[in-house]
């Protein structure tokens, strides 16, 4: 059964209507850099880096668009009823959140990560708690802890949802040599549960209130790749009040992506829920934040800072390249699918080839990108942007709906 969410929506007042101006800013809309294009140089850190992840207030956008050219086992269980943590107002923090993208009540866990100390919170734990499944804290002390993985924690595909929470103190880190989580409903080794496993309900993966950091997936080619510190193909995917810092996948490769996180084969087009979350430091062929095929995403109160696509030759790769190097923090393709990007900050990112900021492509022209209520800035690309989309390339139904939103 499905931990029920929060009741009570949160108090989030929009704004007023934004001042709208025209954006005249543009980039060049080929699907390739041009020969000796310079690379766009490697974004910092910083007191504006510190800044960005910092709670925003929206103010009114300075620029909108016209269309453009293109463990020990506690197992006392009781209804989940309250969340085990408000969601912070990351972003412009304006978003609303559905019940979807609510927290989920971790008061009654069926497993319990430590004895109260650090020394008690190991690899070992996180690993056999995620194998067997259901809702997971940790006992580590007061005081924040990380964890570095010795290997892989992986989801059986018999559970039906993992919650794992870190309560705001716990950090998983894959120490520049591992994947962190794995979910993969078409991997035999962590059993088929269904005969149709590129789109069942579960697993349910909801990661809340943790940190991952130094996540590597680098050579996992399994299914494709990428996904330094989250892969997920199939069941479902929500991601709340997390923090992803440093994490890595292959540097090169036509449609490999998400140093964060890489999703594939939703239960039914479901959206993933990314939430009041920052990525950091990520760095893949592409998306160096997130990364999917053929998957919606609700992008919401969220930062995305400093990441970087650094693959070479974008999709498909051009003659004698390896390919990569789109979407500086986001990377879609696909179908049929939608984007929703809203109360979020995207800054300082940058792609080798196209979109600084985002990349999306709908292969038959029926997907959609939304942004509403963001900034995006200073996202460059040495490649190619969709023209009046300054960081953004895009292919899919018509333009960007691009509203109350600043993209420079």
């Amino acid at each position: 059964m499905r931990p029920r969410r929060t009741a009570s929506a949160l108090a989030l007042t929009l704004i007023s209507a934004f001042a709208v101006t025209a954006c005249a800013a543009s980039a060049p809309s080929a699907p390739h850099a041009a020969s000796g294009a310079t690379r766009p140089r490697a974004p910092g850190g910083g007191a504006d880096q510190d800044a960005a992840l910092s709670p925003q207030t929206a103010g009114p956008a300075q620029v909108a668009h016209a269309p453009g050219t293109k463990t020990t086992s506690a197992s006392a269980h009781a209804s989940h009823t309250s969340s085990s943590q408000a969601l912070p107002r990351y972003g412009t923090g304006i978003a609303s959140v559905p019940a979807a993208g609510q927290p989920v009540s971790t008061a009654h866990p069926d497993h319990v990560i430590g004895t109260g100390t650090p020394a008690s919170c190991t690899s070992a734990a996180v690993v056999a708690a995620v194998a067997q499944g259901g809702v997971i804290t940790f006992s580590c002390g007061p005081q924040p802890v990380t964890i570095t993985m010795q290997a892989t924690a992986k989801v059986r595909n018999t559970s039906t949802e993992v919650v794992l929470d870190g309560q705001g103190r716990v950090t998983l880190s894959g120490d520049g040599a591992r994947r962190i989580l794995y979910q993969d409903t078409c991997d035999p080794a962590e059993t088929w549960s269904t005969s149709h496993c590129q789109d069942q309900a579960t697993p349910h993966l909801i990661v809340q209130n943790l940190t991952l950091a130094n996540g590597n997936s680098t050579g996992q080619t399994y299914d494709g790749g990428g996904g330094g510190a989250i892969f997920d193909r199939g069941g479902q995917l929500t991601v709340i009040n997390d923090k992803f810092t440093g994490n890595r996948c292959d540097s090169t490769g036509p449609d490999l992506g998400g140093a964060a996180i890489r999703a594939l084969s939703q239960d039914q087009n479901q959206p993933v829920y990314v939430v009041g979350s920052t990525f950091t430091g990520g760095v893949c062929s592409n998306g160096g934040a997130l990364s999917s095929i053929g998957v919606s995403w609700m992008v919401l109160n969220d930062i995305m800072t400093g990441n970087q696509a650094v693959g070479d030759g974008a999709n498909p790769a051009q003659a004698g390249t390896p390919g990569g190097g789109s979407g500086g923090a986001i990377y879609n393709d696909g179908d049929s699918y939608t984007t929703t990007i809203d109360g979020s900050v995207i800054s300082g990112n940058s792609a080798r080839e196209g979109g600084g900021a985002v990349f999306y492509v709908s292969n038959d022209r029926t997907g959609t990108l939304q942004i509403e209520n963001s900034r995006l800035t200073g996202n460059p690309n040495a490649g190619f942007s969709t023209a009046g989309f300054p960081g953004i390339f895009f292919l899919g139904r018509g333009q960007p709906a691009v509203t109350a939103s600043t993209d420079s």
